[in-house]
């Protein structure tokens, strides 16, 4: 896991290294809930249990591809007084130990705020390897890519069961990995996902070898699977939120737990 540095100065950045052992089990967190030192215990923990790509949430006051789960999550993340400085701050921090690839989920007022350039600059800096912006349209993806490219940070693509005919033209500009939405609506614990994700990935693969991932809604191992099983790996983000929400004292250690389980289950 360690020799970070080394490795990144070789040109082992991307998303895609997530997808080089296999199937990739890919776990969200919320930065700064409840606390920045618990945010890092996490994400260390979820690495050391397998993780092949962690999934960092920055939080912002208006997520809105979000479910209640994880927009509560950054209504706390937020009044812990968590900062996007204290975010990049945690990624500097885990690229001394870690070269497990680190991805942004978060908006674009986020980015705006501190300004393109000068975000996708700190970003490759500290040593992320991509970017998920869920309210930028693929028309203005060019905005925010070209920048990140420049400073080695992919854009992560994200493809809908409203996608359709679209599917395949963002396919083809992807980089890194694709993310697969798997439910119409937002994020969260689903009992059943019904889309049709192995036509969705069908016609990805009919243009790009780029890695799919499938998200929303998967919470249980057998959800896990079958969707790995369908796709290239898995995304879990409410089910591990509510457990940190739920707190305890061996909260993280569950945590862990949970990561072992799921990343067994995508194989």
């Amino acid at each position: 896991m360690s020799a970070s540095t080394s490795d990144r100065t070789k040109g082992t950045r991307g998303c895609g290294r997530a997808f080089e052992r296999g199937k990739a089990f890919i776990p969200f967190v919320t930065c700064g809930d409840p606390d920045m030192e618990t945010t890092e215990r996490l994400v260390r923990a979820m690495i050391d249990a397998g993780a092949d790509l962690v999934e960092l949430g920055i939080p912002f006051s208006d997520p809105t591809a979000e479910g209640p789960t994880i927009m509560e999550a950054d209504v706390r993340a937020l009044a812990s007084g968590t900062t996007t400085d204290d975010v990049f701050a945690l990624v500097e921090r885990l690229r001394r130990d870690y070269d497990t690839p680190l991805v942004f989920m978060t908006y674009a007022n986020v980015i705006f705020s501190r300004g393109i350039e000068a975000f996708a600059a700190r970003a490759g800096e500290v040593g992320v390897d991509g970017i998920i912006l869920p309210d930028v349209p693929f028309e203005e993806r060019e905005e925010f890519a070209v920048p990140f490219a420049a400073h080695g940070v992919e854009l992560v693509s994200m493809i809908a069961p409203t996608s359709e005919d679209r599917i395949r033209m963002i396919a083809a500009q992807a980089k890194g990995f694709i993310y697969c939405v798997s439910s119409l609506g937002v994020t969260g614990v689903r009992s059943a996902i019904t889309t049709d994700i192995g036509g969705m990935v069908e016609l990805v693969r009919s243009v790009t070898d780029v890695p799919v991932a499938v998200g929303f809604g998967i919470s249980t191992p057998e959800q896990a699977a079958h969707m790995a099983a369908l796709s290239d790996g898995a995304i879990v983000g409410s089910a591990i939120v509510r457990m940190v929400d739920a707190g305890g004292d061996d909260m993280v250690g569950r945590v862990a737990d949970y990561v072992r389980q799921m990343k067994a289950a995508v194989g």
